[in-house]
């Protein structure tokens, strides 16, 4: 084969292309990593250990009587806090809370991710969906539509390996973690939804009290369960039908949003949730957590939202907490969109109601 100046060029190009991928590229994700993460312990520095304080005669009540916690969500949950980190950084406000979504198709219980959360100051919030979320159909129809997870399989203890492993793994943490298992049941948009996947009247109940039951014959006593359907609207499955009881349930929750489908002229807090609450009310009396919350600023209002929104929360003692959609998921949530809403929240969340600090040593709040 002939030398020639065009093959020495490629031979060069072979050997730098493979230098760029074996040595270069690997020593730049690194430091990528490395600054990522001083950049999280500038903003989120870790404030404690992750042993709970079960010798103590007194354990510190989260949130405290009259206040009420402010947390978030991120798209990219426990594998990153870089958005946590950012969100602090603008708003002056450390999460109590933070929530981050985990499947039962791809994700396995990782101590780890739950102590690096905690180890920051936020409670971890668990949205555990069952179902496999690469999987969802992109026909509005279809959304819901995956039988391998249908209710009936999850009551029958089709799944009870998988939980198990879920509860030991929580009940060895030595602090509360939230379970926010099967959220906006009340829809038709998740496989659990009882308008959905070929599910019938009576079965999310019946698979929450089975999933509940496997969590307590684990000792998973630290486990906080939170029963949080979407706002109603018309043709929702009703809150009374969908409730698992109280002996199953320690917070309830809502989720909301100004500018989504149908409610993309402005709507308040108050008009977002008031009805819902109400409706809540009538058969429980357990704290309310607001579980998903967010704002557009396609108009332009999102600041007056945010400010609108802390003035109502003292109108509602029921809600002892309220978590920021702090995510791009159609709509860009995010409470830095503007200035104007950034410092909006930075203000209003500085009042000493939202300040209350998340510690492994805290006890959750179970009455209202």
């Amino acid at each position: 084969m002939r030398f020639t100046a065009t093959r020495a060029i490629a031979a060069v190009l072979a050997v730098l292309l493979c230098g760029y991928v074996f040595v270069v590229e690997p020593r730049l994700e690194r430091e990528s990593a490395r600054r990522r993460q001083a950049a999280i312990d500038a903003a989120l520095p870790p404030t404690t250990g992750v042993t709970g304080g079960e010798g103590r005669a007194r354990r510190p009540l989260f949130p405290a009587r009259g206040e009420a916690f402010v947390g978030i969500m991120t798209n990219a949950g426990v594998q990153d806090l870089t958005d946590a980190a950012r969100f602090t950084r603008d708003t002056g406000h450390r999460p109590q809370v933070y929530q981050f979504a985990q499947d039962w198709a791809h994700d396995r219980f990782d101590a780890g991710r739950f102590d690096d959360v905690a180890r920051r100051g936020m409670m971890p919030l668990l949205a555990w969906e069952p179902w496999d979320h690469r999987e969802e159909a992109e026909e509005e129809e279809l959304r819901g539509e995956q039988p391998d997870y249908r209710l009936s399989r999850i009551a029958a203890g089709d799944f009870d390996a998988y939980l198990r492993s879920w509860a030991r793994g929580i009940a060895a943490l030595d602090y509360p973690v939230g379970i926010r298992f099967a959220h906006e049941m009340n829809g038709y948009w998740y496989p659990w939804c009882e308008q959905s996947n070929g599910n019938r009247p009576g079965d999310y109940a019946r698979a929450w009290r089975h999933v509940h039951r496997v969590f307590e014959r684990a000792g998973a006593t630290n486990a906080v369960w939170v029963w949080s359907p979407n706002v109603h609207y018309t043709n929702a499955t009703s809150f009374e039908r969908l409730y698992p009881g109280d002996d199953y349930v320690d917070w309830v929750g809502l989720s909301g949003y100004y500018g989504t489908a149908g409610k993309e002229n402005y709507q308040s807090f108050d008009r977002l949730f008031s009805d819902s609450e109400a409706r809540l009310r009538r058969i429980t009396a357990k704290p309310l957590v607001i579980t998903e919350v967010g704002a557009t600023d396609v108009a332009g209002r999102k600041a007056e939202w945010i400010t609108e929104m802390f003035r109502s929360l003292p109108r509602h003692p029921g809600v002892i907490g309220v978590i920021w959609y702090e995510a791009v998921r159609e709509i860009d949530w995010r409470v830095g969109t503007s200035p104007e809403s950034t410092a909006a929240f930075a203000a209003a969340v500085s009042d000493s109601r939202y300040t209350t600090p998340w510690s492994p040593d805290s006890e959750p709040r179970l009455r209202r």
